[in-house]
């Protein structure tokens, strides 16, 4: 039975990271930082939580048959990922490109103890068959009591890059075409950077979190892989009965003054290409909620909504439905999987282009993170803006890609490209 202590006295700040150096010692760790992303409506919040952390496993769940199967009897917390290449099981699609990175398509896990806040109040939620409240007592006075050593400064990594310049025009010319003949109307391609580097992740996670802080942050330790995420993305939500999904799509940098502020977002709001983007994705995701909804009750709440975060303002969507009672959580996922945003339009002749015309698998980028309650209530992000970390191969990786459309520049999407990486 799980039971939970309210934790006193606590300085958040230092303890957030104290618990993100307590949980690298162990073989399976999430930690989920909303990094305070709060309004009215809680769009971007990790389920009103300042940060998530999961941390050891009491069971491991490695495919989607399995998840299913846990949701329908077993009421507990559940933290994990699935894959980009999960698609593969849904759909019948395939994927034979490189892998150096070799995370599992799926990954779930029951965790020993759950650390979070809410609303700067910190609580644990432990299993009492597992551990007595004396003991988990004595487990926050050790993550409290340790010294948190201060990130220090990274080396320069040396990316590589799997497509040249030329490459990459005579690609998004080639997906064009696909769009002109009416394969496709949009398509999100992307490529990989990467090195034969050592890195701390935890400093990496930092230092990543301080530059650009996110509202579905994310750091994952899965044995000797990681991921180091600072995702602005919602992927899917269910509260209660209601599903909620958040496609971004559109994006222009921050002012240097707050009048260039007020303009650019203007600019992004106005914007005709940003705009076709997001509406055929938008479309795709109720398409994709409708499978498991209650007749009637797919809704776009809010279409072209201008978010600012620290480095850019984003163009995002709101699509929202009424679960269908009959449903398994796990069917509402797999239906909308993966994300629209980082597919394109029809999803699945899009997934197969991308397989044709990308050269590496994309494994956990572009696909999620989340948690599963005991209330069979969920939250997912869409890994984006991430680094992947293979620490036996020393193999460190980062992804960019951008959505092709009838509208796109071949060379001006490589120059965002560079820019992003």
């Amino acid at each position: 039975m799980r039971k939970e202590i309210k934790i006193e006295e606590i300085n958040l700040s230092e303890f957030k990271n104290k618990v993100l150096q307590y949980g690298r010692n162990f073989k399976d760790f999430i930690f989920l930082d909303s990094n305070h992303f709060t309004n009215a409506n809680e769009k971007f919040t990790y389920y009103d939580y300042d940060f998530l952390a999961a941390i050891d496993s009491l069971h491991n769940i490695y495919n989607i048959k399995d998840l299913e199967s846990h949701c329908s009897e077993n009421k507990d917390w559940l933290f994990g990922y699935l894959s980009y290449d999960l698609k593969n099981e849904i759909e019948e699609l395939e994927s034979n490109n490189i892998d150096e990175l070799h995370f599992s398509t799926i990954h779930f896990f029951i965790p020993h103890i759950i650390i979070y806040s809410r609303k700067s109040k910190v609580s644990v939620i432990y299993n009492d068959k597992n551990e007595t409240e004396q003991n988990v007592l004595e487990i926050i006075k050790t993550i409290n009591n340790s010294d948190f050593k201060k990130f220090k400064k990274q080396p320069s990594l040396i990316l590589n890059q799997r497509f040249s310049k030329k490459e990459y025009i005579e690609t998004v010319q080639k997906l064009k075409n696909h769009i002109q003949r009416g394969d496709i109307y949009e398509v999100n391609f992307c490529q990989e950077f990467f090195s034969i580097s050592e890195i701390d992740p935890i400093e990496t996670f930092l230092k990543l979190n301080s530059i650009s802080p996110a509202p579905f942050s994310c750091f994952l330790k899965m044995k000797d892989k990681y991921l180091i995420s600072a995702s602005p993305e919602r992927f899917i939500k269910k509260n209660k009965s209601k599903i909620i999904s958040q496609p971004i799509k559109g994006t222009i940098r921050r002012g240097e003054n707050p009048d260039e502020d007020i303009w650019l977002k203007e600019q992004l709001y106005n914007d005709l290409k940003e705009r076709a983007e997001n509406v055929m994705i938008v479309d795709l995701v109720r398409n994709d909620l409708s499978r498991t909804a209650q007749k009637g009750t797919v809704k776009v709440e809010e279409l072209y909504g201008i978010y600012s975060f620290t480095q850019v303002h984003q163009m995002i969507s709101t699509v929202v439905s009424e679960i269908n009672n009959k449903t398994n959580i796990i069917e509402v996922i797999k239906n909308a999987f993966p994300m629209g945003s980082m597919t394109g339009a029809p999803k699945i002749r899009a997934m197969q282009l991308i397989e044709e015309y990308e050269k590496t698998k994309r494994g956990l980028y572009s696909g999620s993170v989340g948690f599963i309650t005991p209330q069979n209530d969920f939250d997912f992000n869409v890994v984006i803006r991430s680094i992947l970390y293979n620490e036996s191969k020393k193999y460190v990786s980062y992804t960019v890609g951008g959505a092709i459309t009838s509208l796109s520049e071949p060379e001006k999407e490589y120059e965002e490209c560079m820019v992003k990486a």
